[in-house]
């Protein structure tokens, strides 16, 4: 069995492969920008031996592909790993494209800004939450992004520099919980947060769940300030079905009354989320993006 090896946080890529690409969607457009990451990916399964062999035993065993099949959907999954971080320059950007969306449940998010609470978006490292935020904006409402500060800073400015116009806050997580209050913060001033509840770091608490077919641990710390904040809460997915494509899904909310308890609470929203996240996996299995153990040994 692979040795369990937790996220480290930090997220892989360089600030000139960032820049190549931005030069040629800027230049040439987006498809030979597509065309150079097929190159890229069968970089990714040749000489990233690591993630690809994490990656490999996810489609051979939690998906229980064949051999043959787990091998090509290894290179898919680079692929279209590789579309999804330039959609999300892309779009966030400003550059012209011809993206197109269609939204499932975009009446429950409706709902949650109506009831003028703030509201939580629970969603995973899987498809592309980030280019989903600009679909968000039709809600007049501003959206708040929770992450890890994983990246290498000298990547994550250039990001931010030529993502300039992005249509979110960022919330870093921080050792000392001031993200906590910060999150209070905006939900007092009935903004929506998003977070995402598939990863967790050494040392953080976290839940035991199946999750195909095995037991797999996620971070307690987005249920748990769901349950604390007591504000409607819905399961949030962004997928890529074709090159232009995307499809997004919005949960009906669920909510703690004044008669649950927290634990309770917290418990049954990491049950549904995590049964919302696996049917997502078995609907797009090469829009899975955790490079690593996922599953305990």
């Amino acid at each position: 069995m692979l040795d369990h090896a937790p996220w480290e946080g930090k997220s892989r890529g360089n600030k000139l492969g960032y820049q190549i690409f931005v030069f040629v969607c800027n230049r040439l457009g987006i498809w030979p920008a597509y065309f150079l990451l097929r190159v890229v990916a069968f970089y990714y399964v040749l000489f990233s031996p690591k993630t690809t062999r994490h990656i490999f035993s996810y489609f051979r065993r939690r998906l229980n592909f064949s051999w043959l099949q787990s091998s090509v959907h290894v290179y898919r999954n680079y692929y279209v790993f590789g579309q999804t971080l330039l959609d999300k320059i892309i779009v966030l950007g400003g550059i012209k494209n011809k993206f197109s969306y269609h939204f499932d449940g975009i009446e429950n998010l409706r709902e949650i800004v109506a009831y003028k609470q703030g509201g939580i978006l629970l969603s995973g490292h899987v498809g592309n939450w980030e280019i989903a935020s600009q679909m968000l904006q039709g809600l007049n409402v501003k959206v708040n992004v929770v992450m890890f500060d994983g990246e290498h800073q000298q990547i994550k400015n250039y990001i931010e520099r030529v993502t300039s116009d992005r249509a979110f806050n960022i919330i870093v997580m921080r050792d000392d919980l001031s993200h906590v209050y910060e999150i209070g913060e905006a939900l007092q001033k009935n903004e929506l947060v998003c977070m995402h509840a598939d990863r967790f770091v050494k040392d953080k608490k976290t839940i035991a769940k199946q999750f195909l077919n095995s037991m797999a641990r996620f971070p307690s710390g987005p249920f748990s300030i769901a349950a604390t904040f007591k504000v409607p809460v819905s399961f949030v997915f962004a997928f890529k079905e074709t090159s232009r494509h995307y499809h997004f899904y919005a949960t009906k909310y669920m909510q703690r009354h004044t008669n649950d308890s927290k634990s309770e609470f917290v418990e049954r929203l990491a049950s549904n989320f995590v049964s919302t996240l696996e049917n997502k996996v078995n609907l797009y299995p090469d829009q899975w993006f955790n490079y690593y153990n996922f599953w305990e040994s």
